[in-house]
């Protein structure tokens, strides 16, 4: 990952922290530009430790993102998923049949 690739924007967190996190941007948000992938970090009120967690949260997104997916395999359903399955329709056919009207 190139140093040109990315870029690195600062901001003020909100949430919990009191005045020190309201009025410093410890807030990182991070860019990268080929691909766009956004990642932020604000859990910490050090602007430091907040850009290690976000470079590490790019890192793994791009990582996930270049993993090679496996392709999904064809099953069919055995024999007896087969045979559960057809029993059920016949109990539903013998059902439905005994609700007709009885000619006399």
């Amino acid at each position: 990952m190139n140093k040109q690739d990315i870029r690195i924007d600062f901001f003020r967190g909100s949430g919990p922290g009191g005045q020190h996190r309201n009025t410093s941007e410890t807030g990182v948000r991070i860019i990268h530009l080929p691909t766009g992938v956004v990642v932020t970090a604000t859990e910490s009120r050090s602007r430091h430790q907040n850009l290690q967690r976000a470079m590490a949260r790019l890192e793994e997104k791009l990582a996930a993102r270049s993993r090679k997916k496996r392709p999904r395999i064809a099953t069919r359903p055995g024999r007896g998923a087969i045979a559960r399955r057809l029993d059920g329709k016949r109990k539903q056919g013998e059902k439905k049949r005994g609700r007709q009207k009885v000619d006399d």
